[in-house]
């Protein structure tokens, strides 16, 4: 089992940029696959991002697609997510996720795939 908890969200005018961090528990974080979430007021949690245990591959939502980055540091067992040239529409509480028993490239971006969540962390993008 492994405890997620996401940090780094924050207020950001447009265009600006954040760095959010899932920081997880136990010594099993390198086999974990990753995902980033995110769920605006009244709207479904949507894909973001996901990269595997290794790193080696990392799929992007289009609407992410060039302004967001995803990594992870397997020795600090954390993944995280830079967000830059940041949108109203962007704005949400972002959530990360792990799971292991599925190879990434199947359902990467589909939320109930995924075995563990964080609590999750607001991001509010002003125009």
């Amino acid at each position: 089992q492994v405890q997620l908890v996401e940090s780094g969200g924050g207020l950001v005018q447009a265009g600006g940029s954040l760095r959010l961090s899932c920081a997880a528990s136990g010594r099993t974080f390198s086999t974990y696959a990753m995902g980033w979430f995110r769920q605006a007021p009244g709207k479904e949690r949507e894909f973001v991002s996901a990269i595997s245990p290794s790193g080696s591959s990392i799929y992007y939502a289009d609407s992410v697609k060039g302004r967001f980055t995803i990594s992870r540091d397997n020795a600090k067992n954390t993944a995280y997510l830079q967000m830059s040239s940041l949108k109203p529409e962007d704005t949400a509480v972002y959530y990360c996720a792990a799971r292991r028993a599925l190879p990434l490239h199947i359902d990467y971006n589909v939320p109930f795939k995924y075995d563990y969540w964080g609590q999750g962390t607001q991001v509010t993008v002003s125009s």
